[in-house]
C-alpha cells in the first residue's frame, strides 16, 4: 500500500512539475520563426505590451497584430535569450535580443505563474 501511495505522490508531482515549465525554447523558436501567434499561445488572456514607446493591455487577437507588425519591420531576425530569472510561484522574467540586420532590440518577457502554467503576462520590446 505504501508502494503504491509513493507511485502516485511521485506521478503527480511529476506531472504538476511539467504544467510549471517556462517555455523558454518555445517562445525562443517562435520569434526565430517570427510568428506573432506562436508567441502569443503563450500569454494569458491579456497580455501587456510595450513597444516603440507605446504601451497597453492587448486581447490575444489584438496582440498577435501588434507583434505581426512588429516583425513586418523588422524581418529576418534572430533571437537569442541572455538572462532568465529564478522561478517562484509568483512568476519569473527573462532578457533577451532580437536582432534584425541593422537593430537590436532588447526583449523583456514577464511570465506569471497560474493554474495553468507560466504564461506571459508583459511583453517589452525596446
Amino acid at each position: 500500500m505504501n508502494t503504491l501511495l509513493s507511485l502516485i505522490f511521485t506521478v503527480c508531482t511529476i506531472f504538476g512539475s511539467l504544467q510549471s515549465v517556462v517555455p523558454y525554447a518555445k517562445v525562443d523558436q517562435a520569434f526565430d520563426a517570427q510568428n506573432a501567434e506562436s508567441i502569443v499561445a503563450f500569454s494569458r488572456e491579456k497580455m501587456v505590451i510595450k513597444l516603440s514607446g507605446k504601451e497597453g493591455i492587448y486581447s490575444k487577437s489584438q496582440a498577435v497584430q501588434i507583434i505581426k507588425e512588429f516583425f513586418v519591420k523588422h524581418p529576418k531576425g534572430a533571437f537569442d535569450f541572455t538572462f532568465k530569472g529564478a522561478e517562484s510561484d509568483a512568476g519569473t522574467f527573462a532578457i533577451g535580443n532580437y536582432v534584425d540586420g541593422k537593430s537590436k532590440y532588447r526583449v523583456t518577457i514577464h511570465f506569471k505563474n497560474g493554474a495553468d502554467g507560466y504564461k506571459i503576462e508583459c511583453l517589452t520590446i525596446e
